[in-house]
């Protein structure tokens, strides 16, 4: 019983720590690099889809197609509308795709981190790219002061709420929308990684210092399996529904009415 005890006091359970990983040279981390690799193997896959097109599609034409088909019409028509959807589908593909990308990397053997458990990816993706195109193109169509009134008055208010609706609704629109975008992603990938981290560290501990405890290592190990799948669905589940909310931002700041 005293060795269990030891033992259960050597366990480290994982933390927040892990998700910060040593440099791998100068301030080269390993999420900025698989960054970077994601941008490639995206930008690898569409050339390679789009050489060589034929009217009967191949199994590779056939998934490049599916995936457009996708963000083109399941995502961009139905959000934006049939009349302006089409400049913003290189857009919506894009954070499909690249949020996608950079989730699985959290399946992949010898790789196994999900970039997107660092917050500041996401933040800079809704901040810095869906942040400033959905109300520069609210701006453009309804001008200054006609796109805050369409953001922030919504059709039929009565005038006495306006005082109270007015900042509720902006700090909706300009304040919260891109964080939430970020944050929805981010505490996912996090949390799921994190259990994904605790089953199989502690099935690990146990079958090697568990003692008598060692019968419990299959069960940890059978828990950290059924979490891979369901973390996988849960990762393509993301990186949809950001790229639907960023749909819906754009089609709400062009909408005539919300």
């Amino acid at each position: 019983m005293t060795k269990l005890v030891l033992a259960a006091e050597e366990f480290t359970p994982p933390g927040v720590q892990d998700f910060f990983p040593p440099a791998i040279f100068g301030t080269v981390t390993k999420p900025m690099v698989l960054l970077v690799l994601s941008v490639l193997l995206i930008a690898a896959f569409w050339i390679a889809a789009s050489r060589n097109l034929k009217l009967v599609p191949g199994k590779f034409q056939f998934a490049a197609e599916s995936l457009y088909d996708v963000g083109r019409n399941g995502i961009a028509r139905e959000q934006i509308g049939a009349k302006d959807f089409k400049p913003f589908v290189p857009l919506v593909i894009t954070m499909f795709t690249f949020i996608l990308v950079n989730n699985i990397f959290g399946l992949i053997p010898f790789v196994q981190f999900p970039t997107m458990a660092h917050i500041g990816f996401p933040l800079a993706v809704s901040l810095l790219v869906v942040y400033p195109v959905y109300h520069f193109v609210g701006f453009k169509r309804h001008g200054f002061f006609g796109y805050l009134k369409h953001q922030t008055i919504p059709p039929g208010t009565p005038w006495f709420v306006l005082p109270l609706m007015i900042p509720i609704e902006f700090f909706q629109k300009f304040i919260m929308n891109p964080l939430t975008l970020a944050i929805r992603v981010f505490a996912a990938m996090f949390a799921g990684h994190l259990l994904l981290l605790v089953f199989t560290l502690a099935g690990e501990f146990l079958l090697l210092n568990g003692g008598v405890m060692i019968v419990v290592a299959p069960v940890a190990f059978a828990f950290a399996i059924a979490l891979t799948f369901l973390e996988a669905l849960i990762m393509v589940l993301q990186a949809y529904i950001f790229a639907l909310l960023s749909a819906s931002y754009i089609g709400m700041a062009l909408a005539e009415e919300h």
